[in-house]
């Protein structure tokens, strides 16, 4: 079965259940699929067929959601992109899908966000949704009568994949335009259910935490679980939303667009430890390769990049994806990461990975929002520069700042320099942008 023959299911099963909830328009799962089978004829009219690339800019809302449902009806293959993409990089995206060979089974094709280096396609299976949807479901017991919000980019595995274990179970999503209104956020929270859940990237939960702590803790009964993603949750974080929301599961996971959803770790468990990511879920395998990086494997990886065998080769061999994440698996096979391999950056002989300084720059009272960044300095070769914004109303002073990251990492981690800015670049689904600042 693919995820639209779970929604033909669904509209037989639950054909009065709110299926989506979108700009004050519900759904039901009944009328949600006969959108889909009249947006089906429309596409084949329109001359749509099987195997065929459909290039999009994805929506927030309903209309996404029929688009992309038919689409895979017809079996042509979804190709969304930022609803913002400029109009040059739309039409070089569409003669590259064009042109490319698209494997039987391939679902969509996921352009990744390429803050390391170049955008790439993604091709992902049918099979792979639905691994990753039972994933999910094993691993942070998604169920019937829950409410996902979704609150983050469509046409990113992070907040796409959770529509898959919804469709599967029947539940309803609440889709939101991202995090800009606060208000719309807790009017969603709002919503007449038993519980809810949602997917954040670290830098929304440390806004939420910031600006609406107290609003946050009314919904302390309602809230399921949350699921963090896209880079681990400064430990001070954790401990701060773990404390706001004592009651909710709380997850950092481990995914990519190339490998799927792969762990899990609710740090919400007494123990919170920092930079945990969990054991593999269901349908998947983790192991360390000789290199140190995280090497992932099972029926959630990507089938290759589109249009590009020499890159895919690199990165898929033996029915292994290989990473470019270094990490560890502890004894009792969690996992834990220390950085990217192209992150990390090399200070007079010692191995520096920018998120730990990162980390522990933002439990200091009143950092908003950092990166750490390798610049080149007269006096001392390459050295570490902390750019780091404060929050509203706040004064950092740069000398306390550097005692108290001092106080907890070895010399060698401590930036040299620091700056305060009034931005911390980062991408539009919430990580940090850090080839904008590769010099």
């Amino acid at each position: 079965m693919i995820l639209e023959d779970y929604l033909r299911r669904d509209a037989e099963l639950y054909a009065d259940k709110t299926a989506v909830v979108c700009n004050g328009e519900e759904l039901s799962y009944a009328a949600l699929y006969q959108r889909v089978g009249q947006h089906v004829e429309t596409l084949r009219a329109n001359g749509v067929q099987a195997g065929q690339a459909v290039v999009f800019r994805a929506s927030q809302d309903i209309d996404f959601l029929v688009h992309y449902f038919a689409i895979h009806i017809l079996g042509a293959v979804a190709v969304p992109l930022e609803c913002d993409v400029p109009e040059e990089r739309f039409h070089d995206i569409c003669r590259l899908v064009d042109g490319a060979t698209i494997p039987e089974g391939t679902a969509d094709i996921l352009f990744t966000t390429g803050t390391t280096g170049r955008s790439k396609g993604v091709m992902i299976s049918h099979r792979t949704i639905v691994a990753d949807a039972e994933n999910l479901i094993d691993g942070q017991l998604f169920s019937h009568d829950l409410v996902f919000i979704i609150c983050g980019p469509l046409n990113h595995i992070g907040s796409l994949s959770k529509i898959y274990p919804i469709i599967l179970l029947g539940g309803t999503l609440y889709l939101l335009e991202g995090m800009k209104n606060m208000e719309e956020l807790f009017r969603a929270f709002d919503y007449p259910c038993q519980k809810i859940a949602t997917f954040m990237v670290p830098a929304s939960v440390r806004m939420l935490l910031q600006f609406g702590e107290k609003r946050l803790r009314q919904y302390v009964d309602k809230i399921d679980f949350v699921e963090m993603g896209g880079a681990p949750l400064p430990p001070s974080d954790q401990r701060l939303l773990c404390d706001t929301l004592p009651k909710s599961r709380l997850y950092n996971t481990y995914a990519s667009t190339e490998t799927g959803i792969i762990c899990t770790y609710n740090f919400n468990d007494g123990v919170c430890t920092p930079g945990c990511l969990g054991r593999p879920m269901r349908h998947s395998r983790v192991f360390i390769s000789d290199d140190g990086r995280v090497a992932c494997q099972g029926p959630t990886l990507m089938t290759g990049y589109v249009g590009d065998e020499e890159k895919t080769r690199e990165v898929l061999h033996d029915d292994t994806v290989f990473t470019a994440d270094n990490g560890e698996i502890s004894a009792e096979g969690m996992l834990f990461l220390s950085g990217r391999k192209d992150d990390v950056i090399n200070i007079g002989g010692y191995k520096v990975a920018p998120t730990e300084v990162e980390d522990v720059a933002l439990s200091f009272p009143g950092i908003k929002d950092c990166i750490c960044i390798c610049v080149s300095n007269p006096m001392f070769g390459n050295a570490l520069k902390l750019l780091y914004q404060v929050a509203p109303d706040t004064t950092v002073a740069k000398r306390e700042l550097a005692q108290y990251i001092n106080t907890h990492l070895e010399s060698y981690k401590v930036p040299r320099l620091y700056e305060q800015v009034t931005e911390v670049k980062r991408t539009y689904n919430g990580k940090l942008d850090r080839k904008a600042y590769h010099l």
